[in-house]
């Protein structure tokens, strides 16, 4: 079926609602991107049925390239990209973020985007349906191989944001500094300031310095809208 993609405007989003949805967490994950004036290339790892391409496309006139393993949900994200008519700005691959580099060479993208499987292949229950399986958890690809396959197409000083678990926020931190990654702005998401995190976007820097700023919580409860909620 076909839905709004939220409240950005006039942008539809193909989705199979008893399947896969597109969540809060990608929209964040757009709305984190900073991006300037600059021509950038930019790509989204796991990009599902393509949110983070589709929101982005609003930011800037950019190319934007989107990786994602499932046909179908790939299928979803090309509908959706057509019926946007954005075919000249976003372009989709069906495939594993390892095999990135047959697409793009060393070191020549600037910006790569990931809202990744949250859970370890062998951590807590996996889902019976295959499809959400994948999803969720890291069947096809792990966090490490989305660290590695990024530093080797991200340009030098290019950079990297990503949304996780607060939980795994040490081993996100380790793997990022093993493939000389370096964080340098994070912000905490809490739905009120009595709960605990309940995600963590982070910025890093290939090849970066030192220096890590971690910005007020996010508190997502009460809001109507996200649009430019890392702007104000």
């Amino acid at each position: 079926m076909i839905n709004d993609l939220f409240d950005y405007s006039g942008l539809k989003i193909f989705q199979d609602n008893k399947k896969f949805k597109f969540a809060l967490d990608s929209i964040l994950l757009a709305e984190f991107v900073e991006l300037n004036k600059k021509e950038s290339k930019i790509v989204d790892f796991c990009t599902g049925n393509a949110p983070v391409p589709l929101i982005l496309s609003t930011k800037t006139k950019n190319q934007i390239w989107g990786i994602e393993i499932q046909k179908r949900i790939y299928e979803l994200g090309k509908k959706s990209v057509s019926y946007n008519k954005l075919e000249n700005q976003i372009t989709l691959i069906n495939d594993n973020v390892l095999h990135s580099k047959k697409y793009f060479s060393l070191a020549t993208i600037d910006i790569v985007t990931c809202n990744p499987p949250y859970f370890k292949k062998h951590s807590g229950i996996i889902n019976g349906d295959y499809e959400k399986a994948i999803a969720r958890h890291e069947i096809t690809i792990s966090l490490e191989d989305i660290i590695k396959s990024a530093a080797s197409i991200l340009k030098n000083k290019g950079l990297l944001y990503m949304v996780h678990r607060p939980e795994r926020l040490e081993e996100l931190s380790n793997t990022l500094n093993r493939y000389n990654f370096k964080i340098k702005k994070m912000v905490m998401v809490h739905s009120s300031l009595k709960d605990k995190a309940l995600a963590v976007l982070i910025k890093a820097v290939k090849n970066g310095s030192s220096g890590l700023i971690v910005e007020k919580p996010l508190i997502i409860g009460n809001m109507q809208t996200y649009q430019n909620v890392f702007r104000r």
